[in-house]
């Protein structure tokens, strides 16, 4: 639960690049600035095959060939870089819509802004899939090059009114995702049951997840210890007069951190470690989350 806040004036985004750093290689065959299975004329040395089986005779290693117990024509092979596809999976359900220190839906539509200029000036597509109960398909864009509509799908996400409860679109997205080997940058403040966050991980299984936690401080740390308060459930919307008090305070404080560790268990099980934004975005430290392999 939370009490009503007002949230400050909206600050310019910054001028960032996020590197996406993958421990995996790319199956793609677009050229790209990631690691890949595929074969090219530049990039890191691969290995020396045959001519017979890499007929580029330009490539030949004369060196190579010449320690060859069977006297074949050695070719040096070399890794070509690929472009991936990158998904922002963004959770709108209820509470991604309460208004404390901060709107969540605002710091989402500036993550989705700068992760799409950063994927598309390495030439990887990037996608968006909004989703609380259901996917929501005025916000859903299939990944592309292109930046035609970018700016207004941030917009719709920033404006949204989210006023549904339920996380289930969350999963029914996974297979709008299908396919190769994607990176799923899954957006959400993950009020939900730890059983529901390992079906969403569970569904997404085959790409690579980064998950990306939002937390507003007015919803726990900041409530106060005494008093009288009308909080609003941030799921489902309702009312209720609560008298604050110590003992109540460290209850639910004690049910946050266990949530917030189920979290982190769960999506380090699946991989990588969840990067946590309180109240603002840090973007030094989310680029070097990223640059660091979401480790």
């Amino acid at each position: 639960m939370t009490n009503d806040r007002v949230t400050e004036a909206r600050r310019p985004l910054p001028a960032v690049d996020i590197p996406f750093h993958l421990a995996w290689r790319s199956s793609g065959v677009r050229a790209g600035a990631h690691r890949s299975h595929q074969a090219g004329a530049g990039g890191i040395f691969r290995d020396h095959v045959s001519l017979l089986d890499y007929p580029d005779p330009r490539r030949i290693d004369l060196r190579a060939s010449y320690r060859d117990p069977s006297g074949a024509l050695r070719v040096r092979r070399f890794e070509q870089k690929s472009a991936v596809t990158v998904y922002a999976l963004v959770d709108v359900s209820g509470s991604m819509g309460v208004i404390g220190h901060t709107r969540k839906t605002e710091l989402a539509a500036d993550l989705v802004s700068v992760l799409s200029a950063s994927a598309r000036r390495t030439g990887d597509a990037f996608g968006l899939i909004a989703c609380d109960v259901c996917v929501r398909e005025e916000l859903f864009q299939r990944a592309t090059r292109s930046r035609a509509g970018e700016t207004e799908l941030a917009e719709r996400l920033r404006n949204l009114k989210c006023n549904r409860r339920g996380t289930a679109g969350l999963v029914e997205a996974a297979d709008l995702i299908c396919g190769q080997r994607k990176v799923v940058v899954l957006i959400s403040d993950f009020h939900m049951s730890a059983d529901e966050v390992e079906e969403i991980f569970a569904a997404l299984a085959s790409h690579d997840v980064i998950a990306i936690h939002l937390r507003d401080s007015a919803e726990i740390e900041d409530l106060p210890r005494w008093g009288l308060l009308t909080l609003r459930d941030v799921e489902s919307g309702r009312r209720r007069l609560v008298v604050m008090r110590p003992s109540l305070k460290s209850e639910w404080q004690r049910a946050d951190d266990e949530r917030r560790s189920a979290v982190r268990r769960i999506a380090t099980s699946y991989g990588r470690a969840p990067f946590e934004i309180t109240d603002r975005i840090d973007w030094d430290r989310l680029s070097a989350y990223f640059a660091g392999g979401g480790q």
